[in-house]
């Protein structure tokens, strides 16, 4: 029994511990995740479970050892912000996949990556046809950055010469059957104009709403209820 209470306490530490650890390392960790921070994780991963499982390894040696790791990734943070020069050493160079329409071969052998993955890569920014493509960049993070050719981009507002009208951002106000009352306070808005307003949408109650947010560019209410698909006999 002592020995899953120890278990039990050396998990939730660990976990915590961890949680502390993202929390000091900072977003820009996460968000570009390069191949060495994976790998970091991974082996951080591995020491707190070999921590958890043996006998000899305690509190003291988990703490020992997630301390010592953080420290050594954010020397490395700390260097490569500070010297440009071990920037690309550290997190390595961003690789031009497609130059001026011409796919370069020779940085796709590189990265070993084929033509298969780049298409898979530009799909996912909504590029269906290399033909499109300028310039497209293989970034750190394994992602793929692309600039279209002129014949292929959106044109924006200031090409069909239609003024700019201000930008403002949804707000939730309903969120899983409940009311976001610091968004609903934010946006001027009251619970009795919520109800009226769901009411001539054929919703009769707020437990009945999924999802709704205010929308102060259109003026409009836009709510989803929860609809559960029946299965097929």
């Amino acid at each position: 029994m002592n020995e899953y209470f120890f278990m039990f306490i050396d998990t939730v530490f660990g976990f915590i511990a961890l949680f502390f650890l993202v929390k000091f390392l900072g977003k820009s960790q996460l968000n570009a995740l390069t191949p060495f921070d994976f790998i970091s994780a991974i082996i951080l991963g591995e020491f707190v479970g070999n921590a958890l499982f043996e006998k000899k390894a305690g509190i003291t040696e988990m703490t020992f050892v997630i301390v010592l790791w953080g420290l050594l990734l954010y020397i490395i943070e700390k260097i490569s912000q500070r010297y440009k020069g071990s920037r690309g050493f550290l997190e390595g160079k961003p690789s031009m996949a497609i130059y001026k329409g011409q796919l370069m071969y020779d940085e796709l052998k590189k990265n070993r990556l084929d033509i298969d993955q780049l298409q898979h890569l530009l799909r996912e920014k909504d590029v269906f046809s290399l033909e499109e493509v300028e310039y497209a960049v293989l970034e750190t993070d394994g992602k793929v950055s692309v600039l279209k050719k002129s014949d292929y981009q959106t044109p924006t507002k200031s090409d069909l010469n239609v003024p700019p009208a201000p930008v403002k951002i949804a707000k939730t106000l309903i969120s899983d059957g409940e009311i976001v009352w610091d968004n609903l306070k934010e946006a001027k808005l009251t619970e009795e104009w919520l109800v009226q307003t769901l009411h001539l949408q054929n919703i009769s109650a707020v437990d009945d709403v999924s999802y709704a947010e205010w929308q102060p560019d259109q003026q409009h209410l836009f709510a989803m209820t929860y609809n559960i698909r029946d299965n097929d006999k």
